[in-house]
Protein backbone atom coordinates (compact mmCIF):
# COMPACT_ATOMS: atom_id res chain seq x y z
CA UNK A 1 0.00 0.00 0.00
CA UNK A 2 1.90 3.19 -0.96
CA UNK A 3 2.05 5.98 2.10
CA UNK A 4 0.35 9.22 2.51
CA UNK A 5 3.40 11.03 1.06
CA UNK A 6 3.81 8.95 -2.05
CA UNK A 7 -0.22 10.33 -2.34
CA UNK A 8 0.38 13.63 -2.03
CA UNK A 9 3.63 13.59 -4.99
CA UNK A 10 1.19 11.92 -6.89
CA UNK A 11 -1.24 14.22 -7.27
CA UNK A 12 -3.86 12.77 -5.08
CA UNK A 13 -6.05 14.38 -2.81
CA UNK A 14 -6.99 12.34 0.50
CA UNK A 15 -5.01 9.71 2.02
CA UNK A 16 -4.72 5.83 1.63
CA UNK A 17 -4.98 4.62 5.32
CA UNK A 18 -7.90 2.27 5.99
CA UNK A 19 -10.94 4.10 7.43
CA UNK A 20 -9.86 7.25 6.07
CA UNK A 21 -11.70 9.69 3.82
CA UNK A 22 -10.43 7.60 0.78
CA UNK A 23 -13.46 5.29 1.71
CA UNK A 24 -15.57 7.79 3.35
CA UNK A 25 -15.19 10.28 0.51
CA UNK A 26 -14.28 8.00 -2.67
CA UNK A 27 -13.20 11.23 -4.76
CA UNK A 28 -9.75 12.46 -4.25
CA UNK A 29 -10.97 15.48 -5.35
CA UNK A 30 -13.64 17.94 -4.13
CA UNK A 31 -16.59 16.68 -5.93
CA UNK A 32 -17.49 20.29 -7.23
CA UNK A 33 -14.38 20.73 -8.52
CA UNK A 34 -14.60 17.20 -10.62
CA UNK A 35 -15.67 17.05 -14.22
CA UNK A 36 -16.90 13.68 -15.12
CA UNK A 37 -14.82 11.18 -18.05
CA UNK A 38 -17.07 8.47 -17.68
CA UNK A 39 -15.96 6.69 -14.60
CA UNK A 40 -13.01 8.69 -13.63
CA UNK A 41 -12.89 12.13 -13.50
CA UNK A 42 -10.24 15.12 -13.01
CA UNK A 43 -9.89 18.41 -11.05
CA UNK A 44 -9.59 22.01 -12.62
CA UNK A 45 -6.64 21.95 -9.98
CA UNK A 46 -4.32 19.60 -8.12
CA UNK A 47 -0.91 19.41 -6.96
CA UNK A 48 0.70 16.88 -8.38
CA UNK A 49 4.82 17.38 -9.57
CA UNK A 50 3.79 19.35 -12.25
CA UNK A 51 2.21 22.31 -10.29
CA UNK A 52 -1.17 23.07 -10.64
CA UNK A 53 -3.41 21.03 -13.37
CA UNK A 54 -5.53 17.98 -13.33
CA UNK A 55 -5.56 15.35 -10.55
CA UNK A 56 -6.95 12.01 -10.82
CA UNK A 57 -10.40 11.14 -8.97
CA UNK A 58 -11.03 7.75 -8.11
CA UNK A 59 -14.51 6.35 -7.70
CA UNK A 60 -15.58 4.35 -4.94
CA UNK A 61 -16.11 1.19 -6.99
CA UNK A 62 -12.26 1.12 -8.17
CA UNK A 63 -9.90 -0.57 -5.75
CA UNK A 64 -7.20 2.07 -4.35
CA UNK A 65 -4.03 -0.22 -5.56
CA UNK A 66 -5.96 -0.03 -8.95
CA UNK A 67 -6.35 4.02 -8.64
CA UNK A 68 -3.55 4.93 -6.87
CA UNK A 69 -1.80 2.69 -10.27
CA UNK A 70 -3.69 4.95 -12.74
CA UNK A 71 -2.73 8.20 -10.52
CA UNK A 72 0.95 7.15 -11.37
CA UNK A 73 0.50 6.60 -14.97
CA UNK A 74 -1.80 9.76 -15.34
CA UNK A 75 0.75 12.29 -13.87
CA UNK A 76 3.65 10.59 -15.89
CA UNK A 77 1.61 10.98 -18.61
CA UNK A 78 1.11 15.03 -17.82
CA UNK A 79 4.61 14.84 -17.27
CA UNK A 80 6.01 13.43 -20.48
CA UNK A 81 3.26 15.92 -22.50
CA UNK A 82 4.65 18.45 -20.61
CA UNK A 83 8.14 18.04 -21.34
CA UNK A 84 7.80 17.54 -25.07
CA UNK A 85 6.01 20.94 -25.45
CA UNK A 86 8.77 22.50 -23.54
CA UNK A 87 11.69 20.80 -25.62
CA UNK A 88 9.38 21.35 -28.93
CA UNK A 89 9.27 24.95 -27.77
CA UNK A 90 12.70 25.21 -26.61
CA UNK A 91 13.94 23.32 -30.40
CA UNK A 92 11.48 25.60 -32.33
CA UNK A 93 12.60 28.78 -30.62
CA UNK A 94 16.26 28.29 -32.02
CA UNK A 95 15.50 27.96 -35.23
CA UNK A 96 13.42 31.68 -35.36
CA UNK A 97 15.73 34.67 -36.38
CA UNK A 98 14.22 38.16 -34.93
CA UNK A 99 14.57 40.76 -37.02
CA UNK A 100 13.72 44.19 -35.44
CA UNK A 101 13.03 47.15 -38.48
CA UNK A 102 15.02 49.46 -36.21
CA UNK A 103 16.89 52.57 -36.66
CA UNK A 104 20.23 54.39 -35.68
CA UNK A 105 18.02 57.78 -33.92
CA UNK A 106 19.17 57.42 -30.42
CA UNK A 107 15.15 57.30 -29.59
CA UNK A 108 14.58 54.77 -32.22
CA UNK A 109 17.60 52.64 -31.21
CA UNK A 110 16.79 52.63 -27.60
CA UNK A 111 13.40 51.26 -28.45
CA UNK A 112 14.45 48.52 -30.64
CA UNK A 113 17.33 47.40 -28.00
CA UNK A 114 14.14 47.52 -25.47
CA UNK A 115 12.61 44.99 -27.55
CA UNK A 116 15.05 42.76 -28.23
CA UNK A 117 15.56 42.73 -24.30
CA UNK A 118 12.28 41.71 -24.03
CA UNK A 119 12.07 39.37 -26.48
CA UNK A 120 15.58 37.41 -24.80
CA UNK A 121 14.07 37.57 -21.31
CA UNK A 122 10.63 35.71 -22.73
CA UNK A 123 12.87 33.38 -24.30
CA UNK A 124 15.24 32.81 -21.49
CA UNK A 125 12.38 31.38 -19.55
CA UNK A 126 12.05 28.49 -21.98
CA UNK A 127 15.75 27.46 -21.85
CA UNK A 128 19.21 28.30 -21.96
CA UNK A 129 20.18 28.97 -25.55
CA UNK A 130 18.94 32.23 -26.90
CA UNK A 131 17.46 33.15 -30.22
CA UNK A 132 19.40 35.15 -32.29
CA UNK A 133 17.66 38.91 -32.49
CA UNK A 134 19.28 41.13 -35.14
CA UNK A 135 18.68 45.26 -35.60
CA UNK A 136 18.68 46.38 -38.75
CA UNK A 137 20.36 49.60 -38.50
CA UNK A 138 23.32 48.21 -36.95
CA UNK A 139 23.72 45.21 -39.99
CA UNK A 140 23.19 48.47 -42.14
CA UNK A 141 26.30 48.02 -44.91
CA UNK A 142 24.90 50.48 -47.04
CA UNK A 143 21.74 52.82 -46.84
CA UNK A 144 19.36 50.40 -48.48
CA UNK A 145 19.12 47.80 -45.45
CA UNK A 146 15.80 49.21 -44.01
CA UNK A 147 14.41 47.54 -47.61
CA UNK A 148 14.75 43.74 -46.47
CA UNK A 149 15.20 42.70 -50.25
CA UNK A 150 19.15 43.79 -50.10
CA UNK A 151 19.82 41.75 -47.03
CA UNK A 152 18.05 38.24 -48.06
CA UNK A 153 21.79 36.66 -49.19
CA UNK A 154 23.35 37.60 -46.32
CA UNK A 155 20.34 35.41 -44.33
CA UNK A 156 20.72 32.66 -46.31
CA UNK A 157 23.98 32.24 -45.94
CA UNK A 158 24.25 32.65 -42.41
CA UNK A 159 21.02 31.28 -41.39
CA UNK A 160 19.65 29.06 -44.65
CA UNK A 161 20.75 25.52 -42.92
CA UNK A 162 20.24 26.16 -39.13
CA UNK A 163 16.79 28.12 -39.01
CA UNK A 164 13.34 27.55 -40.01
CA UNK A 165 12.03 31.58 -40.10
CA UNK A 166 12.89 35.01 -40.02
CA UNK A 167 10.41 37.14 -38.17
CA UNK A 168 10.30 40.67 -38.85
CA UNK A 169 9.00 42.81 -36.32
CA UNK A 170 9.08 47.02 -36.27
CA UNK A 171 10.29 48.22 -32.42
CA UNK A 172 6.68 48.79 -31.25
CA UNK A 173 5.54 45.35 -32.32
CA UNK A 174 4.79 43.61 -29.11
CA UNK A 175 5.37 39.50 -29.31
CA UNK A 176 4.50 37.18 -26.96
CA UNK A 177 6.80 34.12 -27.49
CA UNK A 178 5.01 31.35 -26.84
CA UNK A 179 1.96 32.13 -28.83
CA UNK A 180 3.93 33.02 -31.57
CA UNK A 181 5.88 29.78 -31.52
CA UNK A 182 2.29 27.66 -31.51
CA UNK A 183 1.50 29.77 -34.49
CA UNK A 184 4.28 28.90 -36.67
CA UNK A 185 4.31 25.05 -35.75
CA UNK A 186 1.34 25.20 -37.70
CA UNK A 187 2.68 25.87 -40.91
CA UNK A 188 4.58 23.28 -42.77
CA UNK A 189 8.12 24.71 -42.37
CA UNK A 190 9.84 22.57 -45.19
CA UNK A 191 7.17 24.68 -47.62
CA UNK A 192 7.49 28.08 -48.76
CA UNK A 193 5.46 30.53 -46.41
CA UNK A 194 4.74 34.64 -46.59
CA UNK A 195 2.97 34.89 -43.04
CA UNK A 196 1.40 38.16 -41.96
CA UNK A 197 -1.62 40.47 -41.17
CA UNK A 198 -3.28 41.40 -44.43
CA UNK A 199 -3.55 44.61 -45.94
CA UNK A 200 -5.49 45.95 -49.03
CA UNK A 201 -6.25 48.84 -51.31
CA UNK A 202 -10.25 49.42 -52.08
CA UNK A 203 -9.37 51.42 -54.55
CA UNK A 204 -6.33 51.74 -56.73
CA UNK A 205 -3.56 54.40 -55.49
CA UNK A 206 -1.03 56.41 -56.86
CA UNK A 207 1.57 55.29 -53.66
CA UNK A 208 1.15 52.00 -55.54
CA UNK A 209 1.71 53.08 -59.11
CA UNK A 210 -2.37 52.03 -59.59
CA UNK A 211 -1.33 48.74 -59.04
CA UNK A 212 -4.29 46.06 -60.13
CA UNK A 213 -6.62 48.72 -60.76
CA UNK A 214 -9.71 46.31 -61.64
CA UNK A 215 -9.70 45.05 -58.25
CA UNK A 216 -7.05 45.98 -56.08
CA UNK A 217 -8.66 44.59 -53.13
CA UNK A 218 -7.30 40.51 -54.20
CA UNK A 219 -3.32 42.06 -53.58
CA UNK A 220 -2.70 41.36 -50.10
CA UNK A 221 0.51 43.07 -48.47
CA UNK A 222 1.53 42.42 -44.73
CA UNK A 223 1.66 45.09 -42.06
CA UNK A 224 4.88 45.66 -40.93
CA UNK A 225 3.24 46.89 -37.49
CA UNK A 226 1.94 43.07 -37.05
CA UNK A 227 5.19 41.13 -37.54
CA UNK A 228 5.88 39.22 -40.50
CA UNK A 229 7.57 35.88 -41.50
CA UNK A 230 9.36 34.25 -44.08
CA UNK A 231 10.06 30.60 -44.31
CA UNK A 232 13.57 29.89 -44.42
CA UNK A 233 13.03 27.91 -48.22
CA UNK A 234 11.29 31.29 -48.88
CA UNK A 235 14.50 32.79 -48.30
CA UNK A 236 16.72 30.68 -50.13
CA UNK A 237 14.86 30.81 -53.01
CA UNK A 238 14.88 34.86 -52.92
CA UNK A 239 18.38 35.00 -52.09
CA UNK A 240 18.86 32.19 -55.21
CA UNK A 241 16.96 34.39 -57.11
CA UNK A 242 19.25 37.93 -56.13
CA UNK A 243 21.98 36.53 -57.37
CA UNK A 244 20.62 35.98 -61.09
CA UNK A 245 18.65 38.91 -61.26
CA UNK A 246 19.99 41.82 -59.29
CA UNK A 247 17.19 44.78 -58.02
CA UNK A 248 16.64 47.24 -60.13
CA UNK A 249 17.72 50.72 -59.77
CA UNK A 250 14.06 52.27 -58.61
CA UNK A 251 12.53 54.23 -56.28
CA UNK A 252 10.99 52.56 -52.97
CA UNK A 253 7.84 54.56 -52.09
CA UNK A 254 5.36 51.45 -49.86
CA UNK A 255 8.33 48.73 -48.79
CA UNK A 256 5.47 46.38 -47.83
CA UNK A 257 3.71 46.32 -50.87
CA UNK A 258 6.77 46.21 -52.94
CA UNK A 259 8.31 43.36 -50.72
CA UNK A 260 4.96 41.34 -51.22
CA UNK A 261 5.04 42.03 -55.05
CA UNK A 262 8.57 41.07 -55.64
CA UNK A 263 7.51 37.49 -53.23
CA UNK A 264 4.66 36.90 -55.25
CA UNK A 265 6.37 37.49 -59.03
CA UNK A 266 3.60 37.97 -60.77
CA UNK A 267 2.07 34.93 -59.64
CA UNK A 268 5.11 32.74 -60.31
CA UNK A 269 5.44 32.99 -56.21
CA UNK A 270 3.52 32.39 -53.06
CA UNK A 271 1.08 35.00 -52.13
CA UNK A 272 0.63 36.52 -48.72
CA UNK A 273 -0.94 34.12 -45.94
CA UNK A 274 -3.23 35.73 -43.85
CA UNK A 275 -2.73 35.19 -40.11
CA UNK A 276 -4.95 36.01 -37.72
CA UNK A 277 -2.71 35.98 -34.20
CA UNK A 278 -0.38 38.80 -36.24
CA UNK A 279 -2.48 41.55 -34.45
CA UNK A 280 -2.69 45.12 -34.30
CA UNK A 281 -4.83 45.20 -31.50
CA UNK A 282 -3.16 47.67 -28.91
CA UNK A 283 -1.37 45.56 -25.70
CA UNK A 284 -4.76 46.74 -23.24
CA UNK A 285 -7.15 45.35 -26.02
CA UNK A 286 -9.57 42.41 -25.11
CA UNK A 287 -8.77 41.45 -28.43
CA UNK A 288 -5.00 41.12 -27.38
CA UNK A 289 -5.18 37.42 -25.75
CA UNK A 290 -5.42 35.44 -29.13
CA UNK A 291 -2.53 37.29 -30.14
CA UNK A 292 0.98 36.46 -30.84
CA UNK A 293 1.77 40.02 -31.96
CA UNK A 294 0.42 43.52 -30.26
CA UNK A 295 1.03 47.22 -31.29
CA UNK A 296 1.93 50.10 -29.52
CA UNK A 297 -0.58 52.23 -30.78
CA UNK A 298 -0.27 55.72 -29.13
CA UNK A 299 1.47 58.89 -30.39
CA UNK A 300 5.35 58.80 -27.97
CA UNK A 301 5.42 61.10 -26.01
CA UNK A 302 8.99 61.39 -24.16
CA UNK A 303 8.07 64.03 -21.37
CA UNK A 304 6.50 68.07 -22.20
CA UNK A 305 5.56 68.74 -25.71
CA UNK A 306 7.84 71.16 -27.51
CA UNK A 307 7.08 75.11 -27.03
CA UNK A 308 5.34 76.35 -30.21
CA UNK A 309 7.93 78.44 -30.24
CA UNK A 310 10.66 75.74 -30.61
CA UNK A 311 9.20 74.72 -34.02
CA UNK A 312 9.37 76.99 -37.14
CA UNK A 313 7.22 76.17 -39.99
CA UNK A 314 7.94 76.96 -43.59
CA UNK A 315 5.11 76.65 -46.00
CA UNK A 316 6.58 76.31 -49.76
CA UNK A 317 3.99 77.87 -52.51
CA UNK A 318 3.82 80.44 -55.17
CA UNK A 319 1.58 83.32 -56.85
CA UNK A 320 -1.36 81.15 -58.45
CA UNK A 321 -1.98 79.22 -55.29
CA UNK A 322 -2.71 82.18 -53.23
CA UNK A 323 -5.97 82.38 -53.32
CA UNK A 324 -6.84 78.82 -53.26
CA UNK A 325 -4.34 77.05 -50.61
CA UNK A 326 -3.35 79.30 -48.80
CA UNK A 327 -7.11 79.70 -46.94
CA UNK A 328 -7.70 76.41 -46.57
CA UNK A 329 -3.92 76.49 -44.33
CA UNK A 330 -5.43 79.34 -42.33
CA UNK A 331 -8.56 77.68 -41.77
CA UNK A 332 -6.47 74.40 -40.81
CA UNK A 333 -3.47 74.30 -38.74
CA UNK A 334 -1.97 77.94 -39.20
CA UNK A 335 -3.35 78.48 -35.31
CA UNK A 336 -1.50 75.55 -33.66
CA UNK A 337 2.02 77.49 -35.15
CA UNK A 338 3.34 80.14 -33.35
CA UNK A 339 5.88 80.76 -36.49
CA UNK A 340 5.17 80.23 -39.58
CA UNK A 341 6.20 82.28 -42.74
CA UNK A 342 4.91 81.45 -46.65
CA UNK A 343 7.66 81.76 -49.33
CA UNK A 344 6.32 82.10 -52.82
CA UNK A 345 7.97 84.17 -56.57
CA UNK A 346 5.64 86.81 -55.16
CA UNK A 347 5.22 89.35 -52.10
CA UNK A 348 1.54 89.51 -50.91
CA UNK A 349 1.63 91.38 -47.42
CA UNK A 350 -2.28 90.13 -47.49
CA UNK A 351 -1.10 86.78 -46.56
CA UNK A 352 1.84 88.11 -46.31
CA UNK A 353 4.27 85.86 -48.01
CA UNK A 354 8.13 86.41 -48.78
CA UNK A 355 9.87 86.46 -52.45
CA UNK A 356 12.88 84.48 -51.42
CA UNK A 357 14.06 85.86 -55.10
CA UNK A 358 14.35 82.16 -56.49
CA UNK A 359 12.30 82.14 -59.55
CA UNK A 360 9.08 79.15 -59.17
CA UNK A 361 9.46 75.81 -60.74
CA UNK A 362 6.86 73.69 -62.04
CA UNK A 363 8.46 70.82 -60.63
CA UNK A 364 11.58 70.03 -57.91
CA UNK A 365 11.79 73.81 -55.69
CA UNK A 366 15.49 73.21 -54.61
CA UNK A 367 16.26 76.54 -54.99
CA UNK A 368 13.55 77.33 -53.23
CA UNK A 369 14.13 74.82 -50.35
CA UNK A 370 18.02 75.52 -49.97
CA UNK A 371 17.15 79.39 -49.79
CA UNK A 372 14.71 78.33 -46.70
CA UNK A 373 17.49 76.44 -45.06
CA UNK A 374 19.72 79.52 -45.47
CA UNK A 375 16.65 81.86 -44.39
CA UNK A 376 16.23 79.69 -41.31
CA UNK A 377 20.08 79.68 -39.94
CA UNK A 378 21.16 83.33 -40.80
CA UNK A 379 17.76 85.52 -40.27
CA UNK A 380 14.98 83.81 -38.42
CA UNK A 381 15.05 83.31 -34.92
CA UNK A 382 18.96 82.15 -34.34
CA UNK A 383 17.20 80.22 -31.29
CA UNK A 384 14.92 77.80 -32.86
CA UNK A 385 15.48 74.75 -32.64
CA UNK A 386 13.27 72.83 -35.64
CA UNK A 387 12.54 73.69 -38.81
CA UNK A 388 9.62 71.85 -40.61
CA UNK A 389 9.03 72.87 -44.39
CA UNK A 390 5.52 72.04 -45.97
CA UNK A 391 3.58 72.38 -49.25
CA UNK A 392 0.77 74.73 -49.40
CA UNK A 393 -1.22 71.41 -50.04
CA UNK A 394 0.20 69.61 -46.85
CA UNK A 395 -2.40 69.07 -43.91
CA UNK A 396 -0.19 68.96 -40.70
CA UNK A 397 -1.00 68.15 -37.25
CA UNK A 398 1.79 70.90 -35.02
CA UNK A 399 -0.13 70.04 -31.93
CA UNK A 400 0.92 66.10 -32.67
CA UNK A 401 4.28 67.13 -33.87
CA UNK A 402 4.95 69.02 -30.92
CA UNK A 403 4.57 65.90 -28.90
CA UNK A 404 6.59 63.29 -30.92
CA UNK A 405 9.56 66.13 -30.64
CA UNK A 406 9.62 65.64 -27.37
CA UNK A 407 11.34 62.00 -27.99
CA UNK A 408 14.29 63.92 -30.40
CA UNK A 409 17.04 65.46 -29.38
CA UNK A 410 17.92 69.07 -31.66
CA UNK A 411 21.13 68.80 -30.67
CA UNK A 412 21.61 66.43 -33.29
CA UNK A 413 21.58 65.97 -36.54
CA UNK A 414 18.05 64.96 -36.80
CA UNK A 415 15.79 64.78 -40.62
CA UNK A 416 12.55 63.34 -39.57
CA UNK A 417 9.62 62.71 -41.86
CA UNK A 418 8.20 59.55 -44.29
CA UNK A 419 11.24 57.66 -45.79
CA UNK A 420 11.17 56.82 -49.60
CA UNK A 421 14.53 55.33 -51.27
CA UNK A 422 16.05 55.43 -54.91
CA UNK A 423 18.34 52.69 -56.15
CA UNK A 424 19.14 51.52 -52.94
CA UNK A 425 19.61 48.03 -54.63
CA UNK A 426 22.47 49.40 -56.18
CA UNK A 427 23.85 51.36 -53.49
CA UNK A 428 21.34 54.84 -53.96
CA UNK A 429 19.80 56.81 -51.29
CA UNK A 430 16.95 57.55 -48.79
CA UNK A 431 15.18 60.35 -48.95
CA UNK A 432 12.24 62.35 -46.72
CA UNK A 433 9.38 62.39 -49.44
CA UNK A 434 8.88 66.80 -49.07
CA UNK A 435 4.39 66.24 -49.51
CA UNK A 436 4.10 64.94 -46.24
CA UNK A 437 6.49 67.39 -44.22
CA UNK A 438 10.30 67.62 -43.86
CA UNK A 439 11.58 68.16 -40.06
CA UNK A 440 15.05 69.39 -39.56
CA UNK A 441 17.07 69.80 -36.57
CA UNK A 442 19.25 72.82 -36.41
CA UNK A 443 22.20 70.94 -36.08
CA UNK A 444 21.14 68.85 -39.25
CA UNK A 445 20.72 72.05 -41.21
CA UNK A 446 24.17 73.52 -40.26
CA UNK A 447 25.86 70.81 -40.95
CA UNK A 448 24.50 70.54 -44.28
CA UNK A 449 24.80 73.64 -45.66
CA UNK A 450 28.91 73.41 -43.98
CA UNK A 451 28.95 70.64 -46.35
CA UNK A 452 28.39 72.73 -49.25
CA UNK A 453 26.23 70.74 -50.69
CA UNK A 454 23.62 72.38 -53.13
CA UNK A 455 20.83 72.22 -55.91
CA UNK A 456 22.13 71.12 -59.31
CA UNK A 457 19.27 73.27 -60.54
CA UNK A 458 16.52 75.37 -59.27
CA UNK A 459 13.82 72.96 -60.66
CA UNK A 460 15.60 69.81 -59.48
CA UNK A 461 13.37 67.57 -56.66
CA UNK A 462 14.55 69.36 -53.50
CA UNK A 463 13.40 66.42 -50.97
CA UNK A 464 16.11 63.89 -53.10
CA UNK A 465 18.89 66.78 -53.10
CA UNK A 466 18.88 66.42 -49.62
CA UNK A 467 18.59 62.97 -49.40
CA UNK A 468 21.67 62.27 -51.57
CA UNK A 469 23.61 65.27 -49.29
CA UNK A 470 22.86 63.53 -45.98
CA UNK A 471 23.48 60.26 -47.51
CA UNK A 472 26.75 61.92 -48.65
CA UNK A 473 27.48 63.00 -44.87
CA UNK A 474 26.53 60.00 -43.15
CA UNK A 475 23.24 61.62 -41.74
CA UNK A 476 21.02 59.01 -41.28
CA UNK A 477 17.32 59.63 -42.46
CA UNK A 478 14.77 58.94 -39.69
CA UNK A 479 11.56 57.54 -40.69
CA UNK A 480 7.98 58.03 -39.08
CA UNK A 481 5.10 56.71 -40.78
CA UNK A 482 2.93 58.84 -39.24
CA UNK A 483 3.72 61.30 -41.99
CA UNK A 484 1.96 61.14 -45.39
CA UNK A 485 2.62 62.03 -48.80
CA UNK A 486 -1.17 61.30 -50.02
CA UNK A 487 -4.50 60.99 -48.72
CA UNK A 488 -6.48 59.02 -46.22
CA UNK A 489 -8.36 57.73 -49.02
CA UNK A 490 -4.84 56.04 -50.53
CA UNK A 491 -4.09 53.72 -47.32
CA UNK A 492 -6.05 50.81 -46.00
CA UNK A 493 -8.53 51.54 -43.86
CA UNK A 494 -6.82 48.72 -41.36
CA UNK A 495 -3.28 50.42 -41.61
CA UNK A 496 -4.31 54.11 -40.96
CA UNK A 497 -6.50 52.69 -37.93
CA UNK A 498 -3.82 52.18 -35.45
CA UNK A 499 -1.94 55.24 -36.38
CA UNK A 500 -2.32 58.95 -34.36
CA UNK A 501 -1.01 60.50 -37.80
CA UNK A 502 0.62 63.81 -38.67
CA UNK A 503 0.31 64.48 -42.18
CA UNK A 504 -1.40 63.87 -45.20
CA UNK A 505 -1.15 65.56 -48.80
CA UNK A 506 -3.01 66.86 -51.53
CA UNK A 507 -6.18 68.67 -51.72
CA UNK A 508 -7.51 66.12 -54.98
CA UNK A 509 -10.88 64.95 -54.87
CA UNK A 510 -11.04 65.67 -50.97
CA UNK A 511 -12.56 67.95 -48.99
CA UNK A 512 -9.42 69.69 -47.32
CA UNK A 513 -10.50 71.47 -44.08
CA UNK A 514 -13.01 67.75 -43.56
CA UNK A 515 -9.97 65.73 -43.66
CA UNK A 516 -7.90 68.01 -41.38
CA UNK A 517 -10.36 68.40 -38.60
CA UNK A 518 -11.55 64.48 -39.41
CA UNK A 519 -8.23 63.23 -38.93
CA UNK A 520 -5.61 66.01 -37.27
CA UNK A 521 -7.38 68.48 -35.54
CA UNK A 522 -6.30 68.65 -31.66
CA UNK A 523 -9.72 68.62 -30.71
CA UNK A 524 -10.43 65.00 -32.05
CA UNK A 525 -8.36 63.71 -28.79
CA UNK A 526 -11.04 65.28 -26.48
CA UNK A 527 -14.57 64.94 -28.05
CA UNK A 528 -14.60 61.60 -30.23
CA UNK A 529 -14.05 58.41 -28.29
CA UNK A 530 -12.31 56.03 -30.76
CA UNK A 531 -15.25 54.33 -32.29
CA UNK A 532 -16.36 57.59 -32.95
CA UNK A 533 -13.11 58.93 -34.85
CA UNK A 534 -13.21 55.31 -36.65
CA UNK A 535 -16.62 55.15 -37.87
CA UNK A 536 -16.58 59.22 -39.16
CA UNK A 537 -13.13 57.95 -41.12
CA UNK A 538 -14.61 54.94 -42.58
CA UNK A 539 -17.58 57.37 -43.93
CA UNK A 540 -14.73 59.73 -45.51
Amino acid sequence: MPSNQDSEYLGLSAPLAQGSAWHRSPSLVPKKKARKYGSLALSKKGHGPLGKGPALACPATLEPRICFSLAVVWNLCLFLFSLNIFISLFTELQEIVFVIQSQSNSFHSKRAEDLERNILKQAEELGKELPRVLLIHQMDRHDGAWTILPLMQDFSASYGRNSSWIFFCEEDTRIQIVKLLETLRRFDKSKEWFLGKALYDEESTIIHHYAFAENPTVFKFPDFAAGWALSIPLVNKLANRLKSEPLKSDFTIDLKHEIALYIWKKGNGPHLTPVPEFCTDDLNSYKAVHCATMFSNFLPVCGDPVKKEDIFVAVKTCRKFHRDRIPIVKQTWEGEAALVEYYSDYAETSIPTIDLGVPNTERGHCGKTFAILERFLNHSSSKTPWLVIVDDDTLISIFRLRKLLSCYDPNEPVFLGERYGYGLGTGGYSYITGGGGMVFSREAIQKLLASKCQCYSNDAPDDMVLGMCFSGLGIPITHCPLFHQARPMDYPKDYLAHQIPISFHKHWNVDPVKVYFTWLAPKMEDSFTEKKQRRIREDL
